[in-house]
Formats: structure tokens, C-alpha cells, sequence
């Protein structure tokens, strides 16, 4: 009897020396260690903090259509406007994307501040619970390895800002709680909503400070614990349901891959109850998608799982009268995990039943009791060995911080992250699939190739996987393989509306123009409102002509997708061939501002500007559209053209022989820059041996009938001094002309003929 008295004397001093009043961290110290948990959280990071998006990260940062304040309104107004109805979330995002726009370091280095924010608000809410190993339990909280997923992935900024709100609706509930102040409820109740907006995960708050009154008091009072409580409970629920809706309406989080029964469903989550908890205490292989079990109610072992959950938990219950802090810490584990157990269709179950980022919030249980039991066993060991807890403590956190550290490296980039998601789980064909992807972005087909056989030797009806490998074979020119791709999607899923429009583009490249367009409309017809068929069918029009049935296509294919800068391009062409500038500038520019690196649309837009006569625009177009297109011929010779205008003859004769470089069979461009040579006010720039070579290559690819370019040889054998050839070419460019009954050709053909006959060379004036 005596040494349990001793026992329970020492772990309330544990509890009193570990225990700090209520409020802000005063004193110097806990300032101290409160900056040194963020520093280190940052640096754990560090590995992280440029990593490029991955997976769905482009899906959640905000779209260029929902970048203005008509967007920010959108996200919170229009359920299907952002990937998921978290308005809070993606209002983050937007303010983000004002702030850094593309640069990932800011999205990063605002979710690991969030993260430490959060630790730190865990450390108030132990402290205000007095609860020892507080500091312990916060620490553990920010560098435990399960965590990076939710910190590392840009767009697990649902879990850090919803798990600020979660621990800070808490604390303000606690004070609540103590003083039984009406605005500390409001407050607390406010956050738990923004919470909710964030993720509806923190919907089980409620729950949870129910456990937590359970584990102080031994008992709960309607009255004073339940029913201030109600309101959180019916906002929550309601919440819940409605994400659940949310996941199978616009997310897909239905069909074969979520048909389980309820006993299924029971088993799913006994395994997944000790998956997390095993990782929690054994944090080895993090994996980002783990790999997708077999569940069977025909399988006997498989009920080993949730029957040993239920022993825990009944093992607990019977240890409540000596101690209620284990099994409240298994309450709060299990019911903060409740949402992701199995119970409820979510999206990543169709290719595993865990993530690390499931148990954001869920780990604190365990955590807790872990920092609790170490704190008090140093506390008692302390008279025989005073170093026991800040060796344990330290070690364990080095370790862990260490384990985070590395876990961060795979999020440099999409490649470097399904590279490690394959290793660790090399039978996983969604890794596969999505490494495909990146490699065919950055052009490497034949990767993309691998990667997608890859899939298909694991799943061969991956319909998406071979559609992929389709676009891959189009994109090569290989078109029968193409074909063959698309046409066996179409017969696994004949309604798989994206296949028929790839199918239509490969028709469109081997000619068969019918063919491609009835793709098209049978893409629409299955679905209307898929803008790219609408794109696709707009540029089939163009090619026949049909410049109206284009145009309305290409609208159509905005009203569904105003992000589609393509469309927006193509619809300016339209406009400038029926000589409407104006409207065609409006739509380039709408193109450019959705897509900054989009050349062809700097181009276009440049050769806008050149027929209004803005050349300094144009010039400027020009070079951006040369700077991401260096090899374009095209765009040197506009650009030649817009310098010859302003004067720049140098500049523009060299911009001319760049796009030789690339077509050195371009009859226009050697006439141009033959004229230049042949006749420039320049002295310095004129050549009449490389006119003649220049222009006389150009009459032989155009068959010895153009009369320009007869006029442009006639004036570079007049440069060259040799001026008989030129009478005779400037007499046979006459005929020409005037038999094409291009009179004003002629009238210059006429004063030009007179010099060369009075053996004078024609040098255009300054």
C-alpha cells in the first residue's frame, strides 16, 4: 500500500510540474521553446519546402477562371467550382495564389506554419487540461513521420488550417467549459464551422470533448457537458452527410470499387483501426498509396482484426477505474478516424483503404498518452536516474525528426514521388498511371509508353490506361497503334466519351475528316458538356472552311471551359480573318492571361498589333513568343517584318536569316531577305552576289512565275552590276504583272526598269 501511495504522490508532482495556469505563454522559457518547435518543424521540412505539386495539387490550386473576386465568390457559392466544397480551404488558396501566384515555396512553407501553429495549440489545450508531458505530446504532434503527408502535400492544407481551427475551437470551448461564458462557446462554435469549411473531418470535435469531460470528471452531466454540445453535433453531422454527397456527385467516390457490405465495411475498418495504429508506433515504409487489400467475409483471419479492436477497447473499459486515460485516448483515436474507417465512401478508397493523412488529428490520442507515460516514469525514476526522460524524450524525437526528413525528400517532384510510391509499392498501377503522366508532360513518350504497359500488365481493363497509351502513340505519329488503343477502350466502355474524341483526332491526322467528326459528335452526345469535342469539332470546320459552324464551336467550348486559352486563340484567328482586330486582340489576350507561356497566342497577338500599326506591342509579342519558341521560322519572319517597318533593317534582316536556318526552303522569306540585300539604304547590309543567290532560289521554288519575286532578282542583278539581266528580268516580271493585271507592281516594275537600263542599281530611300 505504501508504494502505490508513493506511486500516485509522485505522478501528481509529475502533473504539477508539467502543469502551467491557463493563458498565454508567459514566461521567457515558453517562448523560448515555443519559437524552437517552430524552427525545427520548418527545418524537419526543409526537404519540401520547392517540391513541385503532385497528384491532385493542380486540382486544388486555384484555376485561372477563379482568380478574380467573381471567383472567390464562385468558390464559396458553387459547389463543383473547386475539386472539393471546402470554401475556407480554397479561399486559402486563392489568397495564396495572389500573394506568390505559381511559386510553390509560399504554398509549402504556410502549410508547415500552419502544422507548428497547430502543435502549439495542442500544447495550450494539454496545459489547460493539465496534462503532463505537454510539451512532449506537442513536439511528437509536429515531427511524428505519418504527419508529412499532410504537410508535404500542398494540398493537405485542408488538414493544417482545419486542424488550427479544430484545436483552437477547443480551446476556446475548455474556456468556455471553465467560466460557462456565452462567448466563448460562440467563438469556439465560430471555428468549429470555419473548421468544418476547411475539412469536415473536424466534424467529430464534439465527440471528442465529450471524452475529454468523461476522462476529467468520470461522469457527463446533460445539462452542463451534452447539451451546449447539440449545436456542434447537428452542424457536424449535417456537414458530414453533405460531403459524403459531395464525394459520389463530383468526385466519383462510387460504382464497383465501394460496393461492400456492412459486415465489409466492419472489416475494413478493424484493419485499418491497426494499420494506423501500427504506423503510428512503428513508422517504417510510409507509403502514399498503400496497397489495396482483399476484403472477404468468406475469409476467416480477417475478423481477427476488428474482434482484437473490441478486446482493446474492453480491456480498457475494465483498466477505467484505476485510469481513464487509456481508453479515452483510444476514444479519441477511433473516433477521430471514424469518418476514414470504411463507413463512408471516399475517393482515394478506390485504390486504398488507408493514407497517412487520414490520422492528421486522430494521433494526438495515442501521442498524448505516450508523452504522459514517458513524463511520468521519468518523474518516478528521477531520484535513480535524473536523465532517464530527456534522454528517452530526445532520442525519440531525434529519431522521429530524422524520419520526417527523409519522408519529405520524395515531394521534390511529381516523378521523384510515384518513383518512390512504386518502390516501396511496386504492384500499385495507380503510381504507374500517374508516373505516366509526367513523363508524358515533359514529352518523354516512350517513358510514358512503359509506364502505361505497366498498368496494363497489372489491370488490362484500366481504360484510362490505354486511352493514355493512345494519346502517346498519337503524339508519335504512330496512328494505326492509335487507333487500335482507342478502339479497344471503346469496347470495354463504349461511352467513354474521351476515347471517342481521341479516336476523332487520330481520324483527323490520317484524313478522314468524316470519320473524325462523328467521333466527335458521338463524344457530345454521350457528354454535352465536354468542351473539348466542341474545340476539336471548331477546328474540323476551320479546315473545311466553314469559318461561321467554327466560331460556334468554339463559343460553345468556352461557355462550358472559359479557361480554354485554346479556344480563346483560335476564336481570335477567326476574327482576324473576317477583320475584326479588336475582338480578335480581346480573345489573345484572354488566352494569355490563362496561359502565359502560350506562344502561338503571343504570335497572333503580335500580328494584331502589326495590322494596327502598334509595333512597339507587336515587337514586344514578337520576342515573348521567340522566347519560348526560339526555332519557331514563323515568328522570326513576323518579327523581321515588324522591325522593317519601324526601320530596324538590321535587326530584321537578321531575324530573316534565323528562319532560313530553320526553313531554308521558304520562297518568302528569301525574297524578303533578298529585296534587303539587293536594295537596303544601307550600304554596309547590301550584297547583290547573296541577293541574286537568295532570290534566284526562290524564283526556281515558285516555278519562274511570280513576278515579285522576278522584281526582287531583277534588282539584285542590278546590285551585283550586272545590269543586262536585270533589264531582262525586270521585262519579264513587267509582262507578268501586268498580265495579273497588278497595276501597281507594274508602275514600280516601269521606274525601276529605267534605272537598270541607264545602269543605275534601285536602293529604296531611308
Amino acid at each position: 500500500m505504501n508504494g502505490r501511495s508513493k506511486t500516485k504522490d509522485r505522478l501528481r508532482e509529475a502533473s504539477a510540474a508539467w502543469s502551467k495556469p491557463s493563458g498565454v505563454l508567459s514566461s521567457n522559457r515558453d517562448w523560448f521553446f515555443a519559437l524552437l518547435l517552430v524552427v525545427v518543424t520548418m527545418l524537419v521540412y526543409q526537404p519540401a519546402w520547392n517540391g513541385k505539386p503532385v497528384w491532385d495539387d493542380d486540382a486544388h490550386l486555384t484555376k485561372p477562371e477563379l482568380v478574380s473576386l467573381n471567383g472567390l465568390a464562385r468558390i464559396w457559392t458553387e459547389v463543383g467550382a473547386t475539386q472539393q466544397y471546402y470554401p475556407l480551404s480554397h479561399s486559402a488558396f486563392w489568397m495564396e495564389h495572389r500573394l506568390w501566384g505559381d511559386g510553390v515555396l509560399g504554398y509549402h512553407l504556410i502549410n508547415i506554419l500552419l502544422h507548428a501553429g497547430a502543435a502549439l495549440l495542442l500544447l495550450k489545450t494539454l496545459r489547460r487540461l493539465e496534462v503532463p508531458g505537454a510539451w512532449l505530446a506537442a513536439t511528437i504532434f509536429a515531427l511524428h513521420p505519418v504527419q508529412v503527408e499532410s504537410v508535404a502535400w500542398i494540398a493537405e492544407l485542408k488538414n493544417t488550417l482545419s486542424g488550427v481551427c479544430y484545436l483552437g475551437a477547443a480551446l476556446m470551448y475548455l474556456s468556455f467549459d471553465r467560466n460557462r461564458k456565452w462567448m466563448f462557446h460562440a467563438g469556439a462554435f465560430g471555428l468549429f464551422v470555419l473548421g468544418l469549411m476547411s475539412k469536415t473531418a473536424v466534424a467529430t470535435l464534439p465527440a471528442a470533448l465529450l471524452i475529454i469531460f468523461w476522462w476529467k470528471r468520470g461522469q457527463l452531466s446533460w445539462k452542463k457537458e451534452v447539451l451546449p454540445l447539440l449545436p456542434f453535433f447537428a452542424v457536424g453531422a449535417g456537414a458530414g452527410l453533405f460531403t459524403a454527397w459531395v464525394e459520389r456527385k463530383f468526385i466519383g467516390a462510387e460504382g464497383s470499387d465501394f460496393n461492400f457490405s456492412l459486415i465489409e465495411r466492419g472489416l475494413i475498418a478493424g484493419r485499418a483501426f491497426w494499420f494506423y495504429l501500427g504506423k503510428l508506433f512503428w513508422p517504417a515504409d510510409l507509403i502514399f498509396i498503400y496497397p489495396r487489400w482483399n476484403i472477404s467475409q468468406a475469409v476467416w483471419w480477417q475478423y481477427l482484426f476488428p474482434a482484437a479492436a473490441l478486446l482493446l477497447l474492453a480491456g480498457f473499459w475494465l483498466l477505467r477505474r484505476r485510469s481513464r486515460g487509456p481508453l479515452a485516448a483510444l476514444l479519441f483515436f477511433a473516433g477521430t478516424l471514424f469518418p476514414a474507417l470504411g463507413f463512408f465512401n471516399v475517393y482515394p478508397f478506390r485504390y486504398s483503404f488507408v493514407a497517412d493523412h487520414f490520422q492528421y488529428l486522430a494521433v494526438i490520442g495515442p501521442v498524448v498518452l505516450v508523452a504522459y507515460g514517458i513524463t511520468a516514469a521519468g518523474k518516478i525514476l528521477k531520484q535513480r536516474n535524473a536523465i532517464f526522460e530527456p534522454i528517452l524524450g530526445g532520442v525519440l524525437l531525434m529519431t522521429l525528426g530524422t524520419l520526417s526528413w527523409r519522408q519529405c525528400a520524395m515531394y521534390a517532384d511529381a516523378e521523384t514521388f510515384w518513383q518512390t510510391t512504386i518502390r516501396r509499392n511496386p504492384d500499385c498501377p495507380m503510381a504507374y498511371y500517374n508516373l505516366g503522366l509526367a513523363y508524358f508532360q515533359q514529352g518523354r513518350l516512350d517513358d510514358a509508353i512503359a509506364q502505361y504497359q505497366k498498368v496494363l500488365q497489372i489491370n488490362p481493363d484500366e481504360t484510362d490506361a490505354v486511352n493514355n497509351l493512345g494519346s502517346a502513340f498519337l503524339q508519335q505519329g504512330r496512328l494505326d497503334e492509335a487507333i487500335a488503343q482507342y478502339q479497344k477502350v471503346l469496347a470495354l466502355k463504349p461511352d467513354h466519351a474521351k476515347a471517342h474524341n481521341y479516336l476523332g483526332l487520330a481520324y483527323i491526322q490520317r484524313g478522314q475528316m468524316d470519320e473524325a467528326m462523328a467521333q466527335y459528335q458521338m463524344a457530345l452526345a454521350l457528354k454535352p458538356d465536354y468542351a473539348e469535342p466542341h474545340y476539336n469539332l471548331g477546328n474540323a470546320f476551320l479546315q473545311q472552311g466553314q469559318m461561321d459552324r467554327a466560331m460556334a464551336q468554339y463559343q460553345k467550348a468556352l461557355a462550358l471551359a472559359p479557361d480554354y486559352a485554346e479556344a480563346h486563340n483560335n476564336l481570335g484567328n477567326i476574327f482576324i480573318q473576317q477583320g475584326r482586330v479588336e475582338e480578335a486582340i480581346v480573345h489573345f489576350q484572354k488566352a494569355l492571361a490563362l496561359k502565359p507561356d502560350y506562344a502561338d497566342a503571343h504570335n497572333n497577338l503580335a500580328s494584331a498589333f502589326l495590322q494596327q500599326g502598334r509595333m512597339d506591342e507587336a515587337v514586344t509579342h514578337f520576342q515573348k513568343a521567340l522566347a519560348l519558341k526560339p526555332d519557331d521560322a514563323d515568328v522570326h519572319d513576323h518579327l523581321g517584318n515588324a522591325l522593317l517597318q519601324q526601320g530596324r533593317t538590321a535587326e530584321a534582316l537578321s531575324h530573316y536569316l534565323k528562319a532560313l536556318t530553320v526553313k531554308p526552303d521558304d520562297a518568302g522569306v528569301q525574297n524578303k531577305l533578298a529585296w534587303l540585300l539587293a536594295t537596303s539604304p544601307q550600304a554596309s547590309l547590301r550584297n547583290g552576289d547573296q541577293a541574286i543567290e537568295l532570290a534566284h532560289r526562290a524564283n526556281q521554288l515558285t516555278g519562274g512565275s511570280n513576278p515579285v519575286i522576278l522584281c526582287t532578282l531583277a534588282a539584285a542583278w542590278a546590285e551585283a552590276g550586272r545590269f543586262p539581266e536585270a533589264v531582262a528580268t525586270a521585262q519579264r516580271a513587267l509582262q507578268l504583272a501586268e498580265a495579273q493585271s497588278n497595276q501597281a507592281l507594274a508602275d514600280d516594275l516601269r521606274s525601276e526598269l529605267k534605272l537598270y537600263q541607264a545602269s543605275i542599281p534601285f536602293h529604296t530611300p531611308e
